[in-house]
């Protein structure tokens, strides 16, 4: 049986994980985590075959914390699960180095079949929708993709500014200074051709990247 960590901060979540995979003879649950440092520690004491990691649990953001597992654990494949569409994270997802994206809806008989592909055949899971992201994403010439331009840290300020959140705000939650925060803003409009924060909730609607 494969082992996987489930790393989620929804305990319903969890539990509907371990539901699926119970119905499964080839995967069992050994760690569960709440929280990055959780999935930390978990990893420290036990290599699963998978981590199911949702990419918005609090303290490290998903991204970071991705990253941070592939450079310890290079070959340990992560599948992410998100309430995001594959619009606003997929592409990034598998920048940093993801084996998989579904979206949280979708856990049910899909969750099954991405562990399937990516354990058993070693190849990344990919699903039709996700696919259409990645292959616009490839053409960074498209309007549609302005914010592929921005790193990982710009396009997470990017989506915070639109959800209508103070540059104090954006600050404290990333714990970072008002004035980097306003450093980052300039560079995200400058990336963007965008210059106000109302174009910038606008291009963040229009391209379904704020809930």
């Amino acid at each position: 049986m494969k082992r996987v960590i489930v790393a989620d901060d929804h305990p319903v979540v969890r539990e509907g994980i371990k539901n699926v995979l119970e119905k499964a003879v080839d995967f069992g649950v050994t760690a569960e985590a709440s929280d990055g440092h959780e999935l930390m520690a978990a990893l420290r004491k036990q290599i699963p075959d998978i981590v199911i990691l949702d990419i918005n649990m609090p303290g490290k953001k998903g991204l970071q914390l991705l990253k941070e597992i592939k450079q310890q654990y290079s070959q340990l494949p992560i599948l992410v699960l998100s309430i995001h569409p594959p619009e606003r994270m997929a592409l990034r997802s598998f920048k940093a180095g993801a084996w998989g994206y579904i979206n949280k809806s979708k856990v049910g008989d899909e969750l099954l079949k991405a562990l399937r592909k990516i354990v058993f055949q070693q190849r990344r899971y990919i699903n039709p929708e996700v696919a259409q992201q990645l292959a616009m994403g490839m053409d960074k010439e498209n309007e549609q993709n302005l914010h592929e331009r921005l790193s990982d840290r710009e396009f997470q300020i990017m989506c915070l500014i639109a959800e209508g959140k103070s540059i104090k705000e954006i600050a404290k939650e990333l714990s970072l200074s008002p004035q980097t925060i306003y450093t980052y803003r300039d560079r995200i409009k400058e990336k963007m051709d965008i210059y106000s924060n109302v174009a910038i909730t606008r291009y963040a609607i229009e391209h379904n990247l704020i809930e």
